[in-house]
């Protein structure tokens, strides 16, 4: 059974760098996930995070969790449920502007640690993308620049809660998909599991650790690294028992962002069938919004199909 990659971002400052940045590149080649400890991230921060995220859920939102199960009747559901996961959650919007100030329910302090965290996650996602040019061979700055379309990137973070379900057998906790997006750091319970990826047709168990953030790579980078690296399937399985907190945070392109293979990872004799399209960043997101749980194969081919209207700007990395 292969070990799920765990990577020690402090090592990177010494003599350990080449084999760090080894295992990372496996991770990106073969898994689409990593775990990061030692992510210069403080573990107070993080402690609070957890805090007021639980704190926040009993208060405001287990009591619309429960009323949402009751009108729909499913914790007497005696057939799979496939059109609807068994979680409650609320979306933060951080970049190009932020939405912090008008979510309701959400205390000062609250506000204010959920602000300071999608701070650092972000300085977080933009080293991440560096390392990955590096493994690439690209040059540095060059998937940062790419994400940035006119106005920046985009920054989000869902966090939802996965209360104990009666029925984990029939009703997913979320249901088997790949992500949009760039690249996806996430906080997660280091207590209650239920995250999985999809490895050479198995489902493998993605470990709660205390104070790590989980990294998984979204189909903009595998279409950006024409298929080097791949965004995977995963799903989140309910539990009986506990209330498993994520914290999910998606850095990626900007509205008007135009994505398509780097020509340094296009081979000479792919330029004519290249596999990947090019598109609008906000064009994929249209199409994924109504395909999320199905596979992204066919999202790619339909974005081929519009690819011929795209204005291909030169990208600065100056």
């Amino acid at each position: 059974m292969e070990t799920f990659p765990v990577i020690d971002l402090s090592k990177l400052n010494g003599e350990e760098r080449k084999p760090t940045m080894e295992v990372i590149n496996d991770a990106c080649e073969n898994w689409g996930f990593f775990e990061l400890v030692n992510h210069g991230i403080s573990h107070d921060l993080l402690d609070a995070v957890e805090r007021l995220t639980k704190e926040h859920y009993r208060k405001c939102m287990e009591q619309r969790f429960k009323e949402m199960v009751a009108s729909k009747g499913l914790e007497a559901v005696q057939s799979e449920i496939d059109d609807l996961d068994w979680e409650s959650t609320f979306f933060l919007r951080h970049l190009p502007e932020s939405n912090l100030a008008e979510i309701p329910d959400l205390g000062e302090d609250y506000r204010k640690t959920m602000k300071e965290f999608a701070l650092e996650l972000e300085g977080l996602a933009e080293q991440l993308l560096d390392l990955l040019c590096e493994n690439l061979g690209l040059e540095k700055g060059y998937l940062r620049k790419v994400f940035c379309g006119s106005k920046g990137p985009t920054f989000g973070t869902k966090v939802s809660n996965y209360p104990p379900c009666p029925k984990p057998d029939l009703i997913k906790g979320l249901r088997a998909h790949t992500d949009a997006g760039g690249i996806i750091l996430l906080f997660q319970d280091d207590k209650v599991s239920g995250l999985q990826l999809l490895k050479d047709g198995q489902w493998i168990d993605v470990p709660p650790m205390k104070h790590s953030i989980v990294i998984n790579l979204g189909d903009q980078l595998e279409v950006i690294t024409n298929g080097k690296y791949k965004s995977v399937l995963h799903r989140v399985l309910a539990q009986t028992d506990g209330t498993r907190m994520s914290i999910a945070s998606f850095y990626n392109p900007g509205s008007d962002a135009v994505i398509y293979p780097a020509p340094e990872l296009v081979e000479k004799e792919e330029k004519e069938s290249q596999i990947y399209p090019k598109f609008v960043f906000e064009d994929y997101m249209k199409l994924y919004a109504g395909l999320k749980f199905q596979a992204k194969e066919p999202r790619f081919e339909a974005m081929k199909a519009v690819e011929s209207t795209i204005n291909m700007g030169p990208i600065a990395t100056a």
